[in-house]
Parts: structure tokens; sequence; C-alpha cells
């Protein structure tokens, strides 16, 4: 029997998204006027009146965005790389570990994960103060070199990893850090994709607390330095605040695109765990 071919089926999120980002493109090329507010720049075409890059040459040459890219590259590395390393060994003692309190442990674990982050800047603030890490890389990543969302991620896919396999390595001679390093961690490539691109989404976009913690120009990440420069003598500056905002996505779009294969089939595989 002959199958019948289906259209492809559009992709909903198309329009959604396409739109803001058009007007985002669009937004970001209109000449700088002091009393402009976003309706002033639309046209009915798909440039604005006398384009302009002038917003970014500004951001680029005058506001040296190339620091502020440096200092939240370094902070979201840094994050990025303490999540795979502790979630991982977390993950691997909770999945494939038997030991007392295994299993209140991990409801801990997914408690936090219902507690929003913002309530613990105060006391996290007072902790950063005493250690005299105030202004510093350090303040900006050690708070964040764990996830609960991380941990419950890499948990869930080691449950499934068979058993046998580690029984195997352990018949052989390894101990618990090489079973991990050369059995469980090489099996476990699209989680750590997952964990890697939302870990470096959030640490990218995180405002609240670099702005708690940076108490100079010279530590503000992009976030920071696009709020504070956005706001000129005359109001909200759109353009220059729409074209900062390019740059900022550019670099999570870039990197989606190189890994969303591994993100799509990282989520797939633990939502089935």
């Amino acid at each position: 029997m002959a199958q019948v071919c289906q259209p492809p089926v559009p992709d909903t999120l198309t329009l959604p998204t396409g739109l803001p980002l058009r007007e985002l493109r669009r937004m970001s090329i209109r000449p700088v006027t002091p009393s402009a507010t976003p309706d002033a720049s639309r046209t009915s075409g798909w440039l604005p009146q006398s384009p302009t890059l002038n917003n970014y040459t500004t951001w680029l040459g005058d506001l040296h965005i190339g620091h502020y890219f440096l200092n939240s590259l370094i902070v979201a590395v840094c994050t990025v790389l303490g999540n795979l390393l502790f979630c991982s060994m977390i993950g691997y003692a909770l999945a494939k570990m038997d030991f007392p309190g295994e299993r209140l442990l991990f409801g801990l674990v997914m408690v936090t994960l219902m507690v929003p982050g913002v309530v613990t800047f105060v006391p996290l603030f007072v902790l950063v103060a005493k250690m005299h890490m105030v202004n510093t890389y350090p303040a900006m990543i050690l708070p964040f070199l764990a996830s609960p969302l991380g941990v419950f991620l890499m948990r869930q896919f080691m449950v499934g990893i068979p058993d046998s396999l580690l029984e195997a390595a352990r018949i052989d001679g390894a101990g618990q850090i090489r079973t991990f390093t050369r059995i469980v961690m090489p099996l476990c490539g699209p989680p750590l994709a997952t964990l890697a691109i939302l870990t470096f989404l959030g640490s990218w976009n995180n405002f609240l607390w670099p702005l708690v913690a940076a108490q100079t120009e010279d530590k503000y990440t992009l976030p920071v330095a696009l709020a504070l420069y956005s706001q000129g003598q005359y109001g909200t500056q759109y353009g220059l605040m729409l074209a900062g905002s390019v740059l900022v996505i550019a670099p999570i779009v870039a990197l989606f695109m190189a890994l969303q294969r591994f993100f799509v089939q990282g989520i797939a595989t633990v939502g089935l765990k």
C-alpha cells in the first residue's frame, strides 16, 4: 500500500520569534534622535528611514564592548566548566552509588528547584563580602558552579546507564574515579551538551547578581553594561539598547546553532527516563 506523503508541518515558533528579531534588527540601525520612541522608527519596509550603523560603532568604539564581552565570557565559561564537573559528579553519586540518605539528598536537590534565586542574594552577598571577594570574578562564578537543574539532568541520564557496564569495569580493577571518567562520562555527551547550553545561556544573561557583585566598570558584564549605558540624558536610547542586544544575543544564537542537535537529543533522552 502506497504511503501518502504528508506536507511538512511549519514551525509554529518561526513567526513568534522571527517578528521580534526582525524588529530588533530594524530598530538597531535607526538614527539616534533624543526624542525618539519605539513607534518613531516604524516604516513600511525592512529598513528604517536613513539606516545607520552609528549605534554599533558606539558600542564597538566609545563604549568598549569588547571588555564587557571578555568579562561575560570569563564568567560564563568558568561557570559552564564548573557545572559540567560538579553536576556530573553529584549526579553520578545519586544515580550509581548507594549510601544512607540518598533519596533524601535527591529530594532536597529537587526542592531547591522551587526556591527563587533572588531570595538568596542578601545572605550570598554578606558571605561574599566577608570573604573579601566583592568586585571580583570569583564572586560572580563561585555561587553558580553547580545547579539543581544540572544535577537533575545528569542524574536522570546516568540512571539509564546499565549497571553491568560498571560491574564489568570494577571486575577489571577500575575504581570509582576511573569508572566515572572512562565509562560513564563518555556516554554522557547529550546531557553534557544540554547542560552546557543552559548554563551558558543563564550565565550570559545573568543581570541581577553581576549588578550586585560588580562595583566598578572594569568588572561589568554585558547585561549590566547594556542596561546602564542605554540610559541617556533624554531617556532610554532605544537604538543603542537594541544594537547592544544584537551583540549580546549573537553568541547565544551561534552556540545553539552549533549544539542544537545535542540539545534536543539530551532533552529527549532525559525526558524518557
